[in-house]
C-alpha cells in the first residue's frame, strides 16, 4: 500500500481513507481483521463536519446511540472483549452493548464529543467490514412463476434430459424448481425484523416514486427466449440461465431494475456489484446439486 496515496472506503455517504496500521490478532479472527480499518484517533472529525449522526449533549458528557443487529455485537466486543476495550480506551468513551440475542440500541458515552464521535465512526468502519462478510440473507427479484413459463420451462427440461441425460454431470437435480423462476436483482443481508421492514418499506416507497410511473400502473409483458452462461469456457459452465426481453421492446423492466436496485445500494442494504443490472433467469445450477431439498 502506498502511505501517501492510501485506499478509500465510502461509509454512509462519507469518505474515509484506510491507513495502513498493524493489528495483533488472534489466529481464528486474522482474515477478519485484515481488512478492517480504523481512523486514528479520538479527534477523527475535527477537519469535517460530523453530521452523519446525532450526538446528544448530556449532564455527564456526551452520548450517541446506533441500531446495530444483535448477529454483530460479537465483532464490537472482540475475543474476551478486546476490541471493545480497544475502542473505549483509545476513544475515552464507554461503550453499552445489549446482551447477545437481545435487539437494542448500543449506548456510548463520553466526556469529549470527538471521542464519541471517533468510537461511532469506528464501530461503523467495523461493522460495515465484517456485514460484507455475511452470507446474504435475501434477494430482490422480479417473479417469473407464472403458470405459461413454468409449462414451457418444463418442456425444456424433458427435452434437455431427454437428449443430454447420458452426459457427464447432467441430471434432473441441476435444474431450477418451476414455482422459483425468477430475475434476480441484487442480495441483501437483512439480519432482524427491524431491517427486513426497512427493505420492505424502502420497496413500497420506490413503487411510488418511479416504479408506477415507469410501468404507467401496469404489469410489464416480457418474453423468456433463449438461453446463455456466464463464462467463456462453456467446459467450465456452472449457471444456464434464459434471456429475458420487454415483448414491445422498450428497456422499462431495466429502467425498473436499474432504478430498484440504485436506491437500495443509496439506503445502504445492499451492495453494489455492477454498473448495471443484468436481467436473467437461471434454469440450470450446478449449486442445486448440492441440495438435498
Amino acid at each position: 500500500m502506498d502511505v501517501l496515496r492510501p485506499p478509500l472506503i465510502r461509509i454512509g455517504g462519507r469518505v474515509y481513507r484506510k491507513n495502513l496500521i498493524q493489528e495483533q490478532a488472534f489466529p481464528q479472527e486474522e482474515e477478519f481483521w485484515s481488512d478492517v480499518v480504523f481512523p486514528a484517533g479520538p479527534g477523527d472529525c475535527t477537519d469535517e463536519p460530523c453530521d452523519a449522526f446525532v450526538v446528544e449533549e448530556t449532564e455527564r458528557g456526551f452520548q450517541c446511540r446506533l441500531e446495530v443487529p444483535s448477529p454483530l455485537y460479537k465483532y464490537i466486543i472482540g475475543k474476551k472483549g478486546e476490541t471493545k476495550k480497544r475502542l473505549e480506551t483509545e476513544t475515552r468513551t464507554s461503550i453499552s452493548i445489549p446482551k447477545p440475542g437481545v435487539e437494542g440500541e448500543i449506548v456510548i458515552t463520553g466526556q469529549q464529543r470527538s471521542g464519541v464521535v471517533s468510537a461511532r465512526t469506528r464501530i461503523d468502519v467495523l461493522l460495515d467490514s465484517f456485514r460484507k462478510k455475511q452470507p446474504f440473507t435475501h434477494f430482490l427479484s422480479f417473479a417469473l412463476n407464472q403458470p405459461a413459463i413454468q409449462e414451457k420451462f418444463l418442456q425444456f427440461k424433458e427435452e434437455v434430459l431427454e437428449k443430454c441425460s447420458k452426459d457427464h454431470g447432467v441430471s434432473s437435480s441441476l435444474f431450477q424448481n418451476p414455482a422459483k423462476l425468477h430475475l434476480t436483482l441484487g442480495t441483501l443481508v437483512l439480519l432482524n425484523e427491524q431491517e427486513i421492514q426497512k427493505a420492505c418499506e424502502l420497496l413500497q416507497r420506490c413503487k411510488e416514486d418511479f416504479v408506477d410511473q415507469i410501468t404507467g400502473g401496469q404489469p410489464l409483458t416480457v418474453e423468456v427466449a433463449g438461453v446463455e452462461y456466464m463464462n467463456d469456457d462453456p467446459a467450465m459452465t456452472d449457471v444456464l440461465y434464459a434471456k429475458v426481453h420487454m415483448k414491445d421492446g422498450s428497456d422499462r423492466l431495466q429502467m425498473v431494475a436499474d432504478q430498484l436496485v440504485e436506491r437500495f445500494v443509496a439506503s445502504g442494504l445492499m451492495l453494489k456489484e455492477w454498473d448495471r443490472v443484468k436481467l436473467h433467469a437461471t434454469v440450470m445450477n450446478t449449486l442445486f446439486r448440492k441440495d438435498p431439498s
